[in-house]
């Protein structure tokens, strides 16, 4: 695959919003809740990674993984990368995402599970999972989370991203859904999360573009992009997983359709709580693989 490297400067809501986004990782992999001054953002597409009923191929996806990884961290291949995310004696929680319109596909779960296997990590310490978090003595102990889920639009947060997917780490997922999840970069300050955090990973395979109400999902608004977004910034992850959900937004209807609720959260994860960059000024995408219709 070509690497190509390039630095959005769109900006991510327009009118009356007015929410800018941006991010970027230095040479150095941030330490959790820290911002660089820059940020780095792999985004990955393969155009065989879908067959043609939509099935997805492992070893493609399994390839893309690696290519990012390698990418993000500045290796010369994939386990040297790994290393400097995940090390042997870390136990590991794999956030998944297992909403059943889109879920984490099973495939990358298995891709991320065995490559921390090859870093050396037990089985017996790591698990996958999603509303079982905080009943999950891998997750309530473990020292590393991978996170992961799929690009969407949503209800209450405006776009369902890695941010939000820290929220079943909560008793009451609902009391964060006030003025557009926007406090939801607090959850990331609480001991079963805080510094644990060593790896995003959007799944971008479909993602949903559009979408209005509660549990919307419409397979109009739903497109083969055919790539994966991935950083150790989990707000510089999402600012670019949302702008190509605008971008998209703005091919399909020919102007930026309004979803329910911006997607403010971004904003304030990195302005109040510190998470990372949500300025794309400040992000430098990396661009991996295919190239049609990146719209990035």
């Amino acid at each position: 695959m070509k690497t190509e490297k390039a630095i959005t400067r769109r900006d991510f809501i327009k009118g009356a919003a007015g929410i800018v986004l941006t991010t970027a990782i230095g040479s150095s992999l941030p330490s959790a809740g820290e911002a660089e001054t820059r940020s780095r953002v792999v985004v990955v597409r393969d155009a065989n990674v879908l067959g043609p009923q939509g099935e997805i191929n492992s070893k493609v996806l399994q390839s893309m993984l690696d290519e990012a990884v390698r990418a993000l961290t500045n290796k010369k291949d994939a386990q040297a990368g790994w290393k400097t995310l995940i090390k042997k004696s870390d136990i590991v929680g794999i956030k998944t995402n297992a909403w059943r319109q889109l879920p984490t596909p099973p495939e990358l779960e298995q891709a991320i599970k065995q490559r921390v296997i090859e870093v050396g990590v037990a089985e017996s310490n790591m698990s996958i999972d999603d509303k079982g978090v905080r009943n999950n003595p891998i997750f309530q102990s473990s020292t590393a989370i991978v996170n992961t889920r799929p690009l969407r639009t949503h209800h209450w947060a405006g776009t369902g991203t890695c941010l939000k997917n820290y929220i079943m780490f909560v008793p009451t997922p609902s009391e964060y859904h006030p003025d557009g999840c926007a406090e939801l970069g607090k959850i990331w300050t609480l001991p079963v999360v805080k510094g644990k955090n060593r790896l995003n990973i959007l799944a971008a395979l479909t993602p949903q573009f559009y979408g209005r109400g509660a549990n919307f999902f419409d397979r109009r608004y739903v497109w083969q992009y055919k790539g994966i977004i991935v950083g150790t910034d989990p707000v510089a992850v999402d600012a670019v997983g949302a702008e190509l959900l605008r971008l998209k937004r703005i091919a399909h209807f020919s102007e930026d359709m309004a979803l329910d609720v911006a997607p403010r959260h971004i904003q304030v994860a990195d302005q109040k709580y510190k998470l990372g960059n949500s300025d794309l000024k400040k992000i430098d995408i990396v661009k991996i693989g295919w190239k049609e219709d990146i719209l990035l």
